[in-house]
């Protein structure tokens, strides 16, 4: 029979009714996370462009002439040469993107070659025109982010990621501190009130300054709603409720590319986005906290109320106590230091007895410094591969809209498919072998011949499927594999090595300007290796949950009959394991 906390979801119900609502309320407000991961693909895209010059008449670029730049864009490319021009004053001009260039003496006729001599204006003193048939307004067309300026619309998807590393690891440490329901509602209206601020920002360093906050608190929620969907299911349940969360994601990057196709004003576009969070903030302040946080800070008459709860609801006698959760010396420990606590006062309870916890606690042994490695190269990984798969798909062609939706449509089978095998064959053994496959199909690209396109994609395709996989399931396998006290702070300690991913995957795809396999060759390689290193986790389908640190660190052993005797889980870590640091 389970024991511990995990004995309510087999009293309970491991996925009843109350555990429904609450866990389809939480995933809800997850699509709003994808929504804003992706809306800079459509908040910050140029449009072509050229520099601009006023009173135009006639327009000549190539062998094509008309009225007017609007109607030469669907012609235009930036390789193709100038677009030449003729004002109502007679001047003729040579338009690039960037720079344009006045005809001396050119004569009455426009002609698209020209040897004669040439004023060049480095800059566009006339400002910018752009093609507004498919974005009619953006940040970059309202704050010409272009030429000299296009840097600063590339810095706004880095700082946004950088603000989602920072609160991954903000917010992952304040939930194991200030429990998970508070972060969850905080998180939420934070999540709305930048996303409009967002909307109505008055200049760019305003907007980078709203969307880095945004990203903050969109990642603190994405992070601490992993914590909260496991600690409110059961064991039977757990895999594809966690993964499904990211199935929510991927909705809303195919909600990014419904809402970018029906709406091509970027603050409009904005707002709509921003209102999927509403709905969420109703309802949300009724959240309970969570049963495994509750006990573990030893709030016992709260989490008493909490079981009966669920029970009602689930339509179960309320006949479970606190006290069938934990085992004979916890109940007595807290036992006695209620009793210290009464005799002692309240400046004795609040002194030194909880541990204060923080990041040095995930390299608290051998063991847990190596699972912390292996885990954290699992996150980088996914991620990098991720984005790096991802990028790569702008190559397809055809309509950017359709591309999104289906970039987002492609992860539902990769989850689903995970979720599948993770219940059967364990999360090791599917994890591993994911991203083994992801190495494999990265070198094999490299010695597809360049006239079979269709195998490059396919192997493309193949190798995104499988980071996906490992991508997915990574956040179950860390909450499984740390105990309560830390398991917010090892899942948000493990997101921020995913943002450092996804910083580092542009760069990455740049080094294609070298070579044009490099970003495949990067991640071959490091999915590889570190599908090889996953081997070496141990396994938790069908475990427990576990709430102490010692608890967490017997994963995996089989205690021999010199374990059962001493009952030393440290010394015989140190042992197994033979790491120098043990042995001093």
């Amino acid at each position: 029979m389970t024991i511990g906390v995990e004995r309510l979801f087999d009293e309970l119900g491991h996925f009843k009714r109350y555990q429904a609502c609450l866990y389809f309320a939480a995933v809800f407000q997850a699509i709003s996370c994808g929504i804003h991961y992706l809306a800079s693909v459509f908040l910050v895209e140029t449009p072509k462009f050229l520099c601009g010059v006023e009173n135009i008449t006639d327009v000549l670029f190539v062998n094509h002439t008309a009225a007017s730049l609007q109607d030469i864009w669907s012609l235009y490319s930036p390789g193709k040469g100038p677009v030449v021009v003729q004002t109502a004053a007679g001047q003729q001009w040579e338009l690039s993107q960037c720079q344009r260039a006045l005809r001396l003496d050119p004569g009455d006729d426009l002609r698209y070659v020209f040897n004669g001599t040439k004023n060049v204006e480095a800059t566009c003193p006339g400002g910018f025109v752009y093609d507004l048939s498919e974005v009619h307004q953006s940040i970059v067309t309202d704050w010409d982010l272009v030429c000299e300026n296009a840097w600063l619309a590339k810095l706004t998807q880095p700082t946004f990621m950088l603000g989602v590393l920072i609160g991954a690891l903000l917010f992952g440490d304040v939930a194991d501190r200030v429990g998970r329901k508070p972060i969850l509602m905080a998180t939420s209206l934070c999540q709305f009130m930048f996303g409009v601020a967002v909307a109505f920002s008055g200049n760019y360093y305003l907007f980078v300054t709203m969307r880095f906050l945004l990203a903050m608190v969109s990642s603190g929620y994405l992070v601490v709603v992993f914590v909260y969907v496991t600690e409110f299911t059961g064991s039977k349940v757990r895999t594809w409720t966690s993964l499904h969360v990211h199935a929510a994601f991927a909705v809303g990057i195919m909600v990014v590319a419904l809402v970018g196709y029906l709406v091509r004003v970027w603050w409009i576009y904005q707002i709509i986005l921003t209102l999927s969070t509403a709905p969420f903030l109703l309802f949300c302040w009724s959240f309970p906290e969570t049963p495994f946080y509750l006990v573990a800070k030893g709030r016992h008459q709260e989490a008493q109320q909490l079981l009966d709860t669920i029970a009602r609801f689930n339509g179960l006698p309320a006949t479970l106590q606190v006290s069938d959760l934990l085992d004979s010396n916890a109940a007595e420990g807290a036992a006695i230091d209620e009793k210290v606590a009464e005799a002692s006062g309240p400046a004795a309870h609040s002194g030194e007895s909880e541990h204060k916890i923080s990041i040095l606690d995930l390299f608290g042994s051998c063991r847990m410094a190596i699972r912390t490695v292996i885990c954290w190269s699992i996150w980088f990984i996914g991620s990098l591969g991720y984005y790096v798969f991802s990028l790569g798909s702008v190559n397809l062609g055809g309509n950017q809209y359709v591309n999104l939706f289906l970039v987002g449509l492609v992860e539902i089978p990769s989850y689903l498919i995970g979720c599948f095998l993770m219940d059967r064959v364990g999360r090791k053994k599917t994890c591993a072998p994911a991203l083994l496959l992801s190495g494999v199909a990265c070198m094999i690209v490299i010695v597809v011949p360049n006239d079979i396109a269709v195998l490059a994609v396919v192997l493309n395709m193949t190798g995104k499927f499988a980071v996906a996989i490992a991508f997915g399931l990574i956040y179950l396998y860390t909450c499984e594999l740390y105990p309560t006290v830390i398991r917010s702070l090892a899942v948000g300690s493990g997101s921020m090595m995913c943002r450092v991913g996804s910083i580092v995957a542009p760069f990455c795809v740049y080094l294609a300007d070298f070579w044009i396999y490099m970003p495949q060759l990067i991640v071959g390689v490091l999915a590889f290796i570190i599908g090889v290193l996953t081997m070496f986790l141990p396994e938790t389908l069908g475990q427990p949950l576990t709430s102490t640190l010692e608890e967490a660190e017997a994963l995996g052993t089989k205690p021999s009959k010199g374990t059962a005797k001493t009952g030393n889980p440290a010394s015989n870590e140190c042992l197994e394991l033979n790491q120098p640091m043990c042995k001093a």
